[in-house]
């Protein structure tokens, strides 16, 4: 019976519900959005830096797991790590930063085909000439490039030379020499990959390398992969439990609202239901009700939309953004939309509660 009248209530006033539904939706879809973007983005640079095909990678002094700064490493200490044992490929690379969260990346191509075999490319090719520039598949769908066109980049012009495919280092290439004398650091490189014959002799290896060169961040890949995460990104979990927090605000002032209105519209509908004998706490309980089917219903709404989120980043921006879907934050965010739903109903339900029958009665 209680459940039949908690459902009428919702159907007789379609439009408040619909929009009670679609405001707690958004709630959700924002949080999952979020959160889905910090997951997407650290997965892709982890996809990048394995696609090198390294075992150990050296950055230079004072950088940071996620940033380089420019291009301090010498280039002629790619010999020395040439000679270490077990070292069966060495390549340097140099990064510059472009609008965040894009760099560009000056490649040997006959190093890197050698230690990751190189790229696969979708159109055209490898470099002609010192104006070639290759991009990635989304890259070149966001900006619209095509094989043979011009494109600027550092105030100079360029001819795409090839579309590959994404996951390997970067998602636009330019000749590493070029590079260098483009951004001032002639001989200088911004980190360095190495390759082993072996990689069970990984950890041997970057003991020996630390012990020579003590200054120097020196990981394996799975190592550095390891470190991108969201718990160990300075800010970013602090970053998520505001918005998670804004998110609870945003469902309490929606739910308040709505539930506070209907209170008073149905004040005389409430006076009834008392005068015929329903408790204090049955029309508690059928206001919670109403407001735990708006939750969850606004939940699945969010859970729909963030995959409608997801279809328009990747359709409209896919280098600049990568949105995963966190199905493990789905009860999460349900909790998160009941939290916020329930803090906002309890004064209005309890207003309802709590009138005299009579009073409600006589409400004009």
């Amino acid at each position: 019976m209680i459940n039949r009248l908690v459902l009428n209530n919702l159907r007789h006033r379609p439009v408040r519900t619909l929009l009670s539904v679609l405001a707690i939706g958004v709630e959700v879809t924002m949080v999952l959005t979020l959160v889905g973007l910090s997951y997407g983005m650290l997965e892709e640079s982890n996809r990048r830096t394995r696609g090198v095909g390294a075992d150990v990678i050296i950055r230079p002094p004072g950088s940071s797991v996620l940033s380089l700064s420019s291009a301090p490493m010498p280039e002629a200490m790619v010999p020395f790590f040439a000679k270490q044992e077990h070292v069966a490929v060495v390549a340097g690379t140099v990064v510059h930063p472009l609008v965040f969260p894009e760099s560009v990346t000056g490649v040997n191509l006959e190093k890197f085909t050698e230690m990751s075999g190189g790229f696969r490319y979708i159109h055209g090719g490898p470099f002609a000439g010192p104006d070639d520039v290759i991009v990635d598949e989304y890259y070149a769908r966001q900006n619209e490039l095509k094989v043979g066109g011009q494109m600027e980049l550092m105030n100079r012009n360029w001819r795409v030379a090839g579309i590959v495919e994404a996951g390997k280092l970067s998602r636009i290439f330019v000749d590493m020499k070029v590079l260098q004398d483009l951004t001032g650091a002639t001989g200088k490189l911004s980190q360095i990959y190495v390759k082993l014959d072996d990689s069970a002799a990984t950890a041997g290896v970057i003991a020996k390398l630390k012990a020579a060169l003590p200054d120097y961040n020196i990981y394996s890949t799975e190592e550095l992969v390891s470190l991108i995460s969201v718990n160990n990104i300075p800010g970013l979990k602090a970053f998520i439990a505001v918005i998670i927090s804004l998110a609870i605000i945003i469902g309490f002032l929606v739910v308040f609202l709505s539930m506070y209105t209907a209170v008073l519209e149905r004040t005389r509908e409430i006076g009834i239901l008392k005068a015929i004998g329903a408790s204090p706490s049955y029309v508690l309980s059928v206001l919670l009700r109403e407001t735990v089917i708006l939750a969850i219903a606004g939940s699945f709404v969010g859970i729909l939309l963030s995959y409608a989120t997801r279809w328009t980043i990747h359709s409209l921006i896919p280098a600049s953004l990568q949105q995963n879907i966190v199905p493990e934050w789905w009860p999460w965010t349900t909790l998160i939309a009941l939290t916020g739903a329930i803090l906002g109903t309890l004064y209005p339900a309890w207003k309802a509660a709590s009138q005299d029958a009579i009073e409600a009665l006589a409400y004009d």
